[in-house]
């Protein structure tokens, strides 16, 4: 790795820092919806991801997972429970450890999964299409977070979510499958469209990912 490169790519690791922090503060970053937080901090998560592979992108996805913790701690929603211990879940005095799962292991792989398609992608397509590779690889690394974080709620807090909705715990795996439908596509269409367009801009940097 020369001089020029490992510049930038540090510079490209402190601006994708900035624009999570900066859209964690603005009602772009997250999107307040009735029982959950929709959210397009993934998009520079992912695009670090593809463009300086899988190790940065996990950082990447350490901060996303931090602007979580502490946004469902200093302003809980009805599921903040399930993403900060310091939060009491529904029905007890106490917050539960399990939920510092939910709030970072689905946004580090966030920050992994798109590196990997994305090889793939491009070996599938022999280099080809790669504003379709890299669309793909938006659209996976979005999906991951969406899938892993309802499917994590469902499996450690199933009856809080419950309660939370006042549905009954046989129907909260229907709910889970809502809420990946109703946000999940939207949110991963948007992530394949801005992944493309700004990894091709940004692509001719040419990073050496490590």
């Amino acid at each position: 790795m020369n001089r020029k490169t490992g510049t930038n790519r540090l510079v490209l690791t402190a601006l994708f820092c900035a624009i999570i922090l900066l859209l964690n503060f603005t009602p772009i970053g997250y999107i307040q919806l009735p029982l959950i937080k929709a959210t397009i901090i993934h998009v520079p998560v992912i695009i670090g991801s593809i463009l300086l592979g899988p190790k940065i992108g996990a950082g990447l996805g350490f901060v996303f997972g931090l602007t979580s913790f502490y946004n469902n701690t200093f302003a809980p929603t009805l599921l903040s429970f399930a993403f900060s211990p310091l939060i009491p879940v529904p029905g007890t005095t106490m917050g539960s450890w399990a939920a510092l799962l939910v709030a970072f292991l689905p946004r580090i792989l966030v920050g992994v999964v798109p590196y990997y398609c994305y090889t793939l992608f491009s070996k599938a397509m022999k280099g080809k299409y790669d504003m379709l590779s890299l669309a793909l690889s938006g659209l996976a690394g979005s999906m991951t977070n969406t899938i892993l974080v309802m499917n994590l709620i469902y499996f450690l807090f199933r009856d809080a979510y419950g309660e939370v909705k006042h549905i009954a715990v046989d129907m909260v795996y229907t709910a889970v499958l809502s809420v990946i439908f109703s946000n999940g596509i939207p949110e991963a269409a948007v992530a394949a469209v801005l992944t493309a367009a700004v990894c091709r801009a940004l692509i001719k940097l040419k990073p050496i990912k490590a």
